[in-house]
């Protein structure tokens, strides 16, 4: 099992807490880490669109990725989610079973 650290944002007024929890609750992840006000500038529909919003750091593990993915495009209020995958490859021990075992595997 990989462990992952996916990326997604939501807007500055979404509630980031309920977001997270119900990830954690379903155990698609072991721990969300909730950055508030960041700043994004990125283009969409053509124009270049500045806008407040919250970057969700995601642990998890490979084997949970598809439904994490899943979950995340079922409840996430954008018509086009950011879902970055980063894969890790330097974890402590001690952490990297916490993860697994969090996640049920």
């Amino acid at each position: 099992m990989k462990p992952l650290l996916v990326l997604t944002t939501l807007g500055a007024n979404h509630d980031a807490h309920e977001f997270a929890n119900d990830l954690v609750e379903k155990r698609l992840a072991a721990c969300v880490n909730i950055v508030p006000h960041i700043e994004s500038v990125y283009r969409w529909r053509g124009n270049v669109e500045h806008e407040a919003e919250q970057l969700l750091l995601v642990k998890t593990i490979d084997d949970r990725l598809a439904a994490l993915k899943d979950a995340i495009f079922a409840t996430h209020p954008y018509e086009v989610p950011e879902i970055v995958v980063i894969e890790i490859d330097d974890i402590g021990d001690a952490y990297r079973e916490w993860l697994i075992t969090s996640v049920g595997g």
